[in-house]
């Protein structure tokens, strides 16, 4: 294949897109495929000679489509979106058209430039103070991991880094049980280990309080171990939970311990003021990271870290040998310097043309009816016999179930095996719950009150 026929498969692959977004409606959300089945429509080994493009293509649409989960179907309500929103797969045509690595200024200055501007973009689209800077990652798990990074070597004053941990002191970090599972994993894989995340108590309301936090500390200062730092949940994965960020990052800044704030999914929220006092105060946090790839639109992978000083985490991250520098450009940013990987996407593209396409306002208005459609959704199912709702909607995110958890259970699985929506699970103080995410980029309020009448179709066939 050369750049020719590029010419014409592109337009091919243009056309199949649209196609397949104006037909999604038509497919069943999730894949009802057992496992293996795809993998053994596949050649068991390579070819050894080159093949015809048609002969490639017309594999792909019979393996491949049919194979997927749906990530942009607009009845997708499962975990948290991944949106892909059209002006998104146009600039990630062109990044991929560049195949750039933006690994230092020089390689891609443009890339650096863009990804300075964006982030000060949202910045302001968040709300947030004018002291912040930030960077782009792939995930969520990746920021968190190099904030938990910056945040180990800032309490042990960098010597991690060169005498490793073996014989340091005992550092301790502090989250609720509402964060996300990426927090154990960058607990994990910073050699902290997970004995050591202490898992706050959380209120009636599954948020961590200043009181359960300081406790916690104080106790860990009286045994002689070290609080490293704070990482506080907005907007949690399982049922929405907020913690009290404004209290608890006083009671960190006091005891000396930096914060790191995860609001992978609901940051993007904060672009409409009203869900700003979901996370009041934190504007006083060290590091946050949300997921414009979640709610904005901005395919995955594109999670974006804030960071009030980037000094630190450079420091601690940060390598410049030689081969890595850009002659007379000292004070230069390079990004990889703030990040984990050295090389790293154009990610910043996706979104500059995301809110030029749709501007701030556009974007608002989707979010705005994805929070008032899940409380109508709430309604719907709150008002049939035996469902009863779990936890009550937070943003866009609501639980419910029914008598026990083998009839949820099963219920669930018949949703799914039907096809027309997509849920997923959670336990809420250990009962089995059904998770509801109204977030998918072009859905309508009638794909969302489809929830409540399939739930009824679904328990009507049981009785």
């Amino acid at each position: 294949m050369d750049h020719e026929s590029l010419r014409h498969w592109s337009k091919r692959a243009a056309d199949w897109a649209a196609d397949y977004h104006a037909g999604l409606r038509d497919r069943p959300v999730r894949a009802p495929l057992a496992p293996g089945a795809v993998a053994r429509a596949l050649p068991p080994g390579p070819p050894e000679m080159a093949e015809e493009m048609e002969a490639i293509w017309a594999d792909f649409e019979r393996i491949v489509p049919g194979g997927m989960t749906h990530w942009q179907h607009p009845r997708f309500f499962a975990y948290f979106p991944a949106n892909a929103a059209p002006a998104s797969m146009l600039a990630e045509q062109l990044v991929n058209a560049m195949a750039c690595n933006a690994l230092i200024w020089q390689t891609s200055p443009a890339a650096t430039e863009v990804e300075q501007v964006m982030i000060d973009w949202l910045r302001q689209a968040l709300g947030l103070p004018g002291d912040f800077t930030g960077t782009i990652h792939d995930s969520a798990t990746s920021a968190t991991l190099s904030a938990v990074l910056t945040m180990r070597e800032q309490a042990l004053d960098w010597a991690g880094l060169d005498e490793g941990l073996s014989g340091a002191a005992v550092l301790r970090f502090y989250a609720s049980a509402e964060t996300h599972s990426s927090v154990d994993k960058a607990i994990r894989v910073a050699g902290i280990g997970q004995r050591n995340l202490v898992k706050v108590a959380t209120d009636d309301n599954r948020a961590m309080t200043a009181e359960a936090l300081r406790a916690a500390i104080r106790a860990d200062l009286a045994a002689g171990l070290c609080p490293a730092g704070v990482i506080l949940c907005a907007g949690g994965t399982s049922v929405g939970a907020f913690d009290r960020i404004a209290d608890c990052i006083a009671v960190a800044k006091a005891e000396g311990v930096p914060v790191h704030v995860d609001a992978a999914w609901a940051g993007s929220a904060m672009i409409c003021p009203e869900f700003r006092p979901l996370w009041a105060g934190v504007e006083g946090a060290d590091s946050i990271v949300f997921n414009p790839h979640k709610w904005l639109g901005a395919q995955f992978d594109c999670s974006v870290q804030f960071l009030k000083d980037p000094g630190a985490q450079v420091r601690t991250l940060g390598l410049r040998p030689t081969y890595l520098e850009t002659a007379g450009r000292e004070e230069i940013i390079n990004f990889n310097e703030w990040t984990v990987p050295l090389g790293r996407r154009f990610r910043a593209l996706k979104l500059w043309f995301v809110l030029r396409a749709y501007g701030l306002e556009g974007l608002r208005g989707r979010i705005r009816n994805h929070v008032a459609w899940a409380l109508r959704a709430r309604d719907a199912l709150a008002a049939l016999p035996g469902v009863e709702i779990v936890t009550e909607p937070r943003l866009s995110l609501f639980t419910f179930a029914l008598r026990d958890d083998a009839a949820t259970e099963a219920l669930l699985q018949k949703i799914n095996d039907d096809g027309r929506i997509y849920l997923t699970q959670t336990r809420v103080d250990g009962r089995f719950a059904i998770r509801v995410q109204v977030g998918s980029f072009d859905c309508r309020e009638e794909d969302v009150m489809l929830i409540a009448s399939t739930v009824q179709e679904m328990l009507a066939s049981c009785s």
